[in-house]
């Protein structure tokens, strides 16, 4: 199994940049599709962005295609989420998640391990 910790959440305001990370441990990183999600208050968690196991593939959003960019390093174990031109419909706690199943997937239920979100909000 891996252990997830996300980290770079805060406040900003529309129009600017944050940049999140997500820690992985445990069982080699490579092994796991990776991506990002996130749940607005009262909403249902979403689909941001995902990356496959060494980072040739990447699939986003409709919501965030052209501002956001995930990447990964995998010598550092480590998951990133670029976020540019944030909205204030960007608001909500973002997840990082990993998948070992065989291809990159955007559903919730294919995703086998989870970390403990950080907040990020965008003021208008």
């Amino acid at each position: 199994q891996v252990q997830l910790v996300e980290s770079g959440g805060g406040s900003v305001q529309a129009g600017g940049s944050m940049r999140l990370s997500c820690a992985a441990s445990g069982r080699t990183f490579t092994t796991y599709h990776m991506g990002w999600f996130r749940q607005a208050p009262g909403k249902e968690r979403e689909f941001v962005a995902v990356i496959g196991r060494i980072g040739g593939i990447t699939y986003y959003a409709d919501s965030v295609k052209g501002r956001f960019t995930i990447s990964r390093d995998n010598a550092k174990n480590t998951l990133y989420l670029q976020m540019n031109s944030l909205k204030a419909e960007d608001t909500g706690v973002y997840y990082c998640a990993a998948s070992a199943r065989v291809g990159v997937s955007g559903e919730y239920s294919k995703y086998d391990y989870w970390g403990q979100g950080t907040q990020v909000t965008v003021s208008s």
